[in-house]
């Protein structure tokens, strides 16, 4: 595995130049000092927002601020409070675009983690404007992708915005975050392991082809990024810049693909339920990448199941007489899912998805001809769920459901409804097209937690 100053060079740079939005990017130790030089470099105008909830601006925003100053910049700041934390939400933005939207001389800069990034990214969007980005923690993927999930009539989707004009992350920031949210990116960067296995079943069963620029940028180097998780948890400069790296090279893969599909797949799924449930644990919100990380060893449990089947012995006729209609699916997201606003979006990606009876003879013909290379190409990409729960731990960052406040009951329910919420291709598609759901779900969720669920007995 190359050093993270080489995949700088290696990886970075040519996505840089690559990028249609993102025209500078900068990873460096004591970075900060070049937050003025840059934001200058990006725009004309010499008057600055700074965007940021209270623990980031805490974390670099006096510094960030004294460079945009000495750089001949105006500086206006709109602080968020972070307690309690701010929502992942189109009405959350809504303080930050009200601002922008008042002075169109202003140039946004987003300063923090992951969720103000988002918030910002959609408002400078949707104001038409160009923004920069100022990471304080290696906690997710998305400071440098075109999409910002948000939640908008409590659904959460990948909303359509633009990556930032520059992105900079200052080391020494990022390196002293608390540990807990660089374990969170961690979590997040895991999760590209499920996510390929999904994009690989989709790919095969002809549901979305696997894309040779951002599969590459990805995959190749993550088993590299995510070695070494203990030095995530001790705060270790080299193996927290590893980290930002994978996370910034997969911001990118999303926007040259188009959608979040190189980053995101049946984990995150499992992932939004709990987030757009507004899961706490411990009196605090469960962040994005403690969730994502326990959605990838829930879909890695079921990966092992899967890859111990024959597909190829499969009786389509059996298959098709037992599948449920339409109409029955949709009993199912009513049952699976209580909100009523989210059940309702449900309904949408359900119908979308819906095969008829000769489309899914024909699915089923693909998915039975091509297990067995499936099942090698499976093999040689995932790792078993007990190898990524013991990383995830060591990395300082949460495996399993109970280590984030759900239940065997409420774990159950989410891997039946998470099938409901995306019309993407992942394993929860494939095990309803081959009536394999609650055979799959009997045989692994009592692997998954430290009681036996309702499913099991």
């Amino acid at each position: 595995m190359s050093s993270w100053q080489e995949q700088l060079s290696d990886l970075i740079s040519p996505a840089v130049a690559r990028s249609q939005a993102t025209a500078e990017v900068l990873i460096a130790p004591r970075a900060m000092r070049e937050a003025g030089a840059m934001a200058a470099r990006a725009t004309p105008e010499r008057c600055a927002l700074v965007m940021a909830d209270e623990a980031g601006y805490g974390a670099g925003g006096a510094e960030a601020v004294a460079s945009l100053e000495g750089a001949g910049f105006r500086v206006e700041t709109c602080i968020l409070k972070s307690d309690p934390l701010p929502k992942a939400s189109v009405e959350e933005a809504e303080r930050f675009r009200a601002v922008l939207a008042a002075d169109p001389s202003l140039f946004p800069i987003s300063l923090g983690s992951g969720v103000v990034n988002d918030l910002v990214k959609y408002a400078a969007f949707v104001t038409g404007r160009r923004y920069m980005t100022i990471a304080t923690a290696a906690s997710m993927d998305g400071y440098t992708s075109a999409g910002a999930p948000l939640a908008k009539a409590g659904f959460k989707v990948t909303i359509p915005t633009r990556a930032p004009i520059a992105m900079l992350a200052d080391l020494d920031v990022i390196a002293g975050a608390p540990a807990a949210m660089n374990g969170w990116g961690y979590g997040d960067l895991a999760g590209k392991i499920a996510a390929g296995g999904d994009w690989i079943v989709a790919d095969a069963v002809g549901a979305e082809p696997i894309d040779d620029v951002a599969w590459p940028l990805v995959q190749n180097p993550l088993r590299g990024w995510l070695e070494g998780p203990s030095g995530i948890l001790e705060g270790d400069a080299n193996a927290v810049a590893r980290l930002f790296v994978g996370l910034t090279a997969v911001g990118f893969a999303m926007e040259f693909h188009g959608s979040s599909r190189p980053a995101s797949g049946a984990e995150h799924q499992i992932a939004h339920l709990w987030e757009m449930e507004g899961l706490r644990h411990n009196g605090e919100k469960v962040s994005h990448g403690a969730a994502v990380g326990v959605g990838c060893v829930a879909a890695l449990a079921l990966y092992d199941w899967l890859l111990r089947q024959d597909l190829g012995q499969l009786d389509p006729d059996a298959v098709l007489t037992a599948a449920p209609g339409l109409e029955t699916r949709l009993q199912s997201v009513r049952r699976d899912i209580s909100d009523q606003q989210v059940a309702e979006m449900a309904e949408v990606e359900v119908k979308a998805k819906h095969l008829d009876a000769s489309a899914h003879r024909a699915r089923l013909a693909r998915i039975t001809s091509s297990w067995p290379d499936l099942q090698r190409q499976l093999s040689e990409h995932l790792m078993p769920f007990g190898d990524m729960a013991s990383m995830l731990r060591e990395a300082g960052t949460p495996a399993f459901a109970h280590e984030i406040g759900v239940s065997p009951t409420h774990l159950l329910r989410t891997l039946r409804a998470a099938q409901h919420i995306r019309r993407r291709y992942t394993i929860f598609d494939l095990l309803h097209e081959t009536g394999l759901v609650e055979t799959a779900l009997t045989g692994v969720l009592p692997l998954l937690g430290p009681q036996r669920t309702e499913a099991a007995e």
